[in-house]
């Protein structure tokens, strides 16, 4: 019997320090946990807003099979163009079709297809339009053409993360949340077959406040003026999930938090 497919999936990378994080603690995790797949959420990589063609170089020089990101994904106008140029990097597939980029791709590895989807959601977000139907057309787009399926839906509400979850069960291989950065309890294999937690946390330094210097989060929020936020640098962790697939496409048999400290330099 063949070894069954895993997704090694590395929630948001913050900045620099998360960026060198991935790559410290990758050749040990790669040793341990035997991934298939590596797929990272790099759109916080650029200072904690966005990403640049380099830095996703960067990151697919580094092994990464496929990148998703998220809301931020145009704050940096130099990826514009790459984001059409390369198949392997995804921003929300429910963006305007007019903007630029694409929202899924499949890549292969061992004679295995891995369909990797980009989300965002719509409460308290900006995407352009219905992020539940639009899961729906990418699944009748895909339909045949993959043998399993990771979703990440980058999403504000856990109510909106936890729906899809449940609206994709039994559909897809994998839905794993990111976005609020705060790895969250509750990964589990639905009842239909589907890996499942509402967020993956980030990569990049927890002793921040999601990854932005504490004193300058809490100013901002104790006296309500604008501040200029700074990528933290204390406690870099990794956050991701292993997620092991079924012999059966589109089905998972476990999903498993990893959580890794990294090095203080």
């Amino acid at each position: 019997m063949s070894t069954p497919p895993r997704i090694l999936f590395v929630g948001d990378v913050v900045g620099g320090l998360g960026k060198r994080t991935l790559f410290d603690l990758l050749p040990r995790l790669r040793e341990r946990l035997d991934p298939t797949f590596l797929v990272v959420n790099g759109e916080n990589v650029a200072g904690g807003l966005g990403i640049t063609p380099r830095l996703a170089e960067q990151l697919f020089g580094g092994g990464v099979d496929v990148i998703t990101l998220g809301n931020h994904t145009y704050r940096q106008r130099e990826i514009y163009a790459y984001l059409d140029e390369r198949d392997e990097i995804l921003r929300p597939s429910n963006f305007l079709r007019s903007q630029p980029g694409h929202g899924w791709c499949v890549v292969e590895r061992d004679g295995v297809r891995l369909g990797v989807v980009s989300l965002s959601g719509n409460l308290f977000m900006d995407a352009g339009r219905p992020v539940f139907a639009e899961a729906d057309a990418v699944l009748h787009a895909l339909d045949g053409r993959v043998d399993h399926l990771l979703v990440d839906m980058h999403a504000e509400a856990t109510s909106e993360k936890v729906g899809m979850g449940w609206y994709l069960d039994g559909r897809v291989t994998a839905v794993v949340g990111t976005h609020t950065h705060v790895p969250t309890a509750d990964a589990r294999v639905l009842p239909g077959g589907t890996a499942y937690i509402t967020d993956v946390g980030m990569t990049g330094p927890r002793g921040g406040v999601i990854g932005v210097k504490r004193e300058l989060a809490i100013e901002s929020m104790a006296t309500k003026m604008p501040i200029r936020f700074e990528t933290s640098t204390e406690d870099p962790w990794l956050n991701g999930v292993i997620i092991t697939a079924a012999e059966q496409p589109l089905r998972a048999t476990a999903i498993e938090p990893v959580l890794e400290p990294g090095k203080v330099r």
